[in-house]
C-alpha cells in the first residue's frame, strides 16, 4: 500500500521505518529541512535501538522517501499517517494545533478515497471534530484514530511485535484497510469507534504512570516501617491477577507521554463535569517523589547543598533513549542546583543543556560528595565501584533505581541508600 507518515519525529520516523519493513511504500513529510536533510544523508536525529538499520534497510529498497513539502509527501497515498506533536497547554489541555494545521493544509490535496489517519496522541472527540471541520470545508476525506503505543528504548521492537492494534473508524471497509496494514503480524485488531480509540491510549498511559506512583509510594511506606520493598514487590508481582510490570520504584515518571497524558486526561474530565481524584492524586503524589529523592541527596551530603558536589549518573528520562523530556533525573538536579548545589551528570546518550557533564560515569563522581542513581542504564552497574570510592571526596551513593547491589557498594566503602530498602 502507498502511505504518506506526516512528521519525522519520534512516532513517525518509528512509524514510517516500520510500515516500510511490512512491504508498504512510505513517504515521509517533514517541514524542518535540516531534519529532511540529515535523514536524506543517513543520519537518524534520535537515539532509539535498532532505528539506524530499519530506516537504512527502507532507503536501500526504495520503500522509503523524505520530502520537505507534505503535499508532495500525500501524492498517491491511500493513508496519511498523522505523526504530529500535541503538546502540554499552560491548562494541561492537549494543544492541536500542529495536527489542525496539517489538516487544514492538506484538506484538498489527498487522493479521492484516502484517509487521514491519526496516530498522534489527542484527547477523546478530536477525530470526530476533524471530521467536522473537514466536512465543513467541503472536503469528504475521512478520519481515522490509530493511536500508537510505542514505548522509547525499545520503539522498533513494539512496533513489530504489538501487543494490539486499535482502530477506531465509522467506516468498517477503512477499518479494515488499516488492520491490513499489520496482515503480517500477529496480533489481536481492535476496531472501536474514533473516541473510544482515543480513549484506550490515555487510559493505558494514565494506568501506568499510577501503577509506577504506587510502586513509589509503597517504597516509601517500605522505608517508615523497615520492609524491603524489592522483596515486597516480587511477591506482589508473582500474582497473576497483577503481574511485575511498571512496578519498581525510581525517581518519578517521565517523557513525553506520561506527564503531558495525565494531565490531559484530568482535564478531559473537568471539562466532561468528572473530578478524576484518583489521578490528581497520582500526579501530586509524583512530583512529591522527585521531591523525596532530592531530600535524599540533601541529607546524604550532610544537611546542605551548598558548595557540595553531587554526581548525576542518568539524564534520559529512562534508559534506552536520549529524550530528556520531563526527566526525573533534569528536574531532581534541578531542584538541588537551586539549593546551591554543583551537579555534574553523565549520561551514555542524553544531555541536558542546563547541567555541566562528564565524559564518563567515573569522571562524573571526580571529587563529589554525594552520587545519585538516577537512570537505570546497564552500564552504571558494571562500574568498578572501588574506583568510585576512590575518586569521590565523599561517601554516600543514593540509588534512586535501586540499581546496584547495596553489598557491594558497602565493600567498596561507600555508604548505600536506595528507595524502600532501609535494610538492605
Amino acid at each position: 500500500m502507498n502511505i504518506a507518515v506526516i512528521g519525522a519525529g519520534y512516532v513517525g520516523l518509528v512509524t514510517a521505518a516500520g510500515l516500510a519493513s511490512l512491504g508498504h511504500h512510505v513517504s515521509l513529510g517533514e517541514a524542518n529541512a535540516d531534519r529532511v536533510r540529515r535523514l536524506e544523508d543517513g543520519e537518524i536525529p534520535i537515539y532509539e535501538s535498532g532505528l539506524d538499520e530499519l530506516v537504512r534497510w527502507a532507503r536501500s529498497s526504495n520503500r522509503l522517501r523524505f520530502h520537505q513539502s507534505n503535499i508532495e509527501a500525500v501524492k498517491g497515498a491511500e493513508l496519511v499517517f498523522l505523526c504530529l506533536p500535541t503538546p502540554a497547554g499552560d491548562d494541561g489541555r492537549a494543544d492541536l494545533s500542529f495536527v489542525e494545521s496539517v489538516v487544514r493544509e492538506l484538506a484538498h490535496s489527498l487522493e479521492s478515497g484516502a484517509a487521514f489517519v491519526v496516530k498522534s496522541t489527542v484527547p477523546p472527540g478530536t477525530a470526530q471534530a476533524l471530521q467536522a471541520s473537514l466536512l465543513a470545508a467541503g472536503s469528504p476525506t475521512a478520519v481515522i484514530s490509530h493511536p500508537e503505543f510505542l514505548r522509547e528504548g525499545t520503539a522498533v521492537h513494539d512496533f513489530l511485535h504489538p501487543d494490539r492494534v486499535v482502530i477506531g473508524s465509522d467506516d468498517p471497509i477503512l477499518a479494515k484497510a488499516v488492520a491490513s496494514l499489520y496482515d503480517s503480524l500477529a496480533t489481536e485488531v481492535i476496531e472501536t469507534d474514533q473516541t473510544s480509540a482515543e480513549m484506550i491510549k490515555y487510559s493505558s498511559n494514565s494506568y501506568l504512570a499510577t501503577r509506577l506512583t504506587f510502586a513509589n509510594t509503597l517504597a516509601n511506606l517500605c522505608e517508615a516501617v523497615g520492609a524491603d520493598i524489592v522483596d515486597v514487590l516480587r511477591g506482589v508481582g508473582l500474582d497473576h491477577r497483577i503481574g511485575p510490570h511498571f512496578l519498581k520504584p525510581g525517581p518519578g515518571y517521565g517523557g513525553s507521554c506520561f506527564p503531558k497524558d495525565t494531565l490531559a486526561l484530568i482535564s478531559l474530565a473537568e471539562d466532561a463535569g468528572y473530578d478524576f481524584r484518583l489521578l490528581r492524586a497520582v500526579i501530586a503524589a509524583d512530583e512529591e517523589q522527585r521531591r523525596r529523592v532530592a531530600d535524599k541527596v540533601k541529607a546524604a551530603a550532610g544537611g546542605g547543598l551548598r558548595g557540595r558536589r553531587v554526581a548525576v549518573w542518568g539524564v534520559a528520562f529512562k534508559a534506552g533513549t536520549d529524550d530528556v523530556r520531563e526527566s526525573p533525573s533534569s528536574l531532581i538536579a534541578a531542584l538541588l542546583q537551586r539549593e546551591g548545589a554543583l551537579v555534574t551528570a553523565y549520561d551514555p546518550e542524553a544531555r541536558d543543556p542546563n547541567l555541566r557533564h562528564a565524559d564518563s560515569a567515573l569522571a562524573a563522581v571526580e571529587g563529589a560528595d554525594v552520587l545519585l542513581v538516577a537512570t537505570e542504564w546497564p552500564e552504571f552497574a558494571k562500574v568498578d565501584l572501588e574506583q568510585v570510592a576512590a575518586r569521590m571526596r565523599g561517601h554516600r551513593v543514593v540509588d534512586a533505581r535501586n540499581l546496584l547491589d547495596p553489598r557491594q557498594v558497602r565493600a567498596a566503602g561507600l555508604d548505600y541508600s536506595g528507595l524502600g530498602r532501609p535494610n538492605a
